[in-house]
């Protein structure tokens, strides 16, 4: 008997049209010879997934930043009793809530771009920040996706700018010194037993690989396997194991590295890749050796093992 799977898009954070696009590429590649495959967008059907959700096997959820990513989607459908592909709620909320998961990934040896978190309404000082994180910094949102907030800023007046601009993103911001290496990302699959696909090098064609860089096609050259060492690459690969393990990962994420010489530095994991026609998640699988469809059918059978 086939497994029904649920997908499940929308919601209401700033990256809905992009979960929108990755749970309709999803939908649109589950091999409909293994599974009955429902759609649903939480915005909209919030409703119509609850009468159902005794029929559904295994939700696939693609909700990108908050209200979803953050733990808020796996907490969700765990009150319907209906199991699903990725990491849990406390794994999914560490990973998106940049303070704590620093804090983590320190505590684990991982190397991370030194930092200084601000609230919103408190003082701060701009000369301050530029005298412990040096110039240029990034200025990010705290509990953010999709690059929405992300500034590369070079003085103290493009700091100030950034700082405002995060600010309305998120009731706290990060600004962390700036590594000039290079960007790479590990998606990486499984639960006890880890799994690491190829590395991607990204190239952003401006400054930072933005949100118009990650989903408008052309904005940034995703090279696959990353041009790096095989020594670079096997360190690489075992920070982001090591990382995907410190937040406590199920199934599958994307570890979001900078290499500098024989240095990994970690910026955070996201435990649910985009998976649109540009994602670099598919990219790799590709690579690999994986079918979009393929890579499908192995997390959802890790899922529901």
């Amino acid at each position: 008997m086939k497994k029904r799977i649920a997908v499940i898009g929308g919601g209401w954070a700033s990256e809905r049209e992009i979960s929108l696009k990755s749970a309709r590429a999803v939908f649109d590649a589950l091999d409909r010879g293994k599974y009955d495959v429902s759609y649903y967008e939480i915005d909209r059907d919030l409703d119509l997934l609850f009468r159902e959700r005794e029929k559904i096997d295994l939700a696939f959820p693609l909700l990108h930043g908050k209200k979803g990513e953050d733990g808020a989607i796996q907490g969700f459908l765990k009150i319907l009793g209906i199991p699903f592909v990725g990491s849990d709620i406390l794994a999914s909320s560490l990973a998106m809530n940049k303070k704590f998961s620093k804090r983590l990934f320190k505590e684990s040896g991982i190397d991370v771009p030194d930092a200084v978190f601000l609230e919103k309404g408190r003082d701060f000082s701009v000369s301050e920040i530029i005298n412990k994180l040096g110039i240029p910094v990034v200025v990010k949102p705290l509990s953010e996706g999709s690059s929405f907030g992300v500034s590369i800023c070079r003085d103290e007046r493009e700091i100030k700018e950034g700082i405002q601009d995060a600010f309305r993103f998120d009731e706290e911001v990060l600004i962390e010194e700036y590594i000039d290496g290079k960007e790479i990302t590990a998606p990486v699959i499984g639960k006890k037993e880890l799994e690491v696909l190829p590395l991607v090098e990204i190239v952003p064609k401006e400054g930072f690989f933005s949100f118009e860089a990650k989903y408008k096609p052309g904005m940034a050259e995703e090279i696959c396997p990353a041009r790096i060492s095989p020594e670079q690459e096997k360190k690489a690969k075992d920070v982001a194991k090591k990382a995907f393990r410190a937040l406590g990962c199920n199934v599958w994420a994307r570890v979001d590295m900078i290499l500098k010489e024989e240095k990994v530095y970690v910026l955070e994991v996201n435990t649910i890749p985009g998976m649109t026609e540009t994602s670099l998640f598919p990219l790799s699988a590709k690579k690999a050796g994986m079918s979009f469809s393929e890579l499908l059918d192995r997390l959802i059978s890790l899922s529901l093992e």
